[in-house]
């Protein structure tokens, strides 16, 4: 058969994994580099409204798993950016500034919020993947 010829190896390693918090951000965490790009999940983003300014963490700062690292504000509400893991600001979306309606756009990509150097990824451990996240809005409707 032709899938006995297949070696493994040929398919990708999987080097990009997206977890999500309770507070509806989200972290697609690279492993090769280390490197937690994160944002507010798409669910957030539609229950602001538009979204009018981003406040965003400094480049250099060091945020712990949980922490407030920024804001958001739309025509609704001003709600806070939790950090969704550890570690130390080494980019942000500076695009946001000027074009922060990518948020309400594309949340979960090209509305990313920065990108931080992770100290612990074991962190990632307490995030819910793609289904538990689901299962948490589905319950949070009712």
């Amino acid at each position: 058969m032709w899938l006995s010829r297949i070696k493994l190896s040929s398919f990708p390693i999987r080097r990009f994994s997206t977890y999500f918090t309770k507070d509806h951000e989200w972290v697609s965490y690279n492993a090769a580099s280390k490197i937690g790009t994160i944002g507010i999940t798409d669910h957030a983003q539609s229950q602001l409204g538009d979204v009018v300014h981003l406040d965003l963490p400094e480049i250099g700062t060091h945020f712990k798993q949980g922490d407030v690292i920024g804001a958001v504000e739309s025509v609704k509400i001003v709600a806070d950016i939790y950090s969704p893991i550890s570690g130390k600001v080494v980019e942000i979306n500076s695009g946001l500034s000027k074009t922060p309606e990518l948020v309400n756009n594309a949340a979960e990509s090209d509305g990313w919020v920065a990108k931080l150097q992770v100290d612990k990824a074991e962190e990632l451990e307490k995030l819910l993947d793609r289904v538990k996240y689901d299962k948490l809005l589905q319950e949070e409707a009712h």
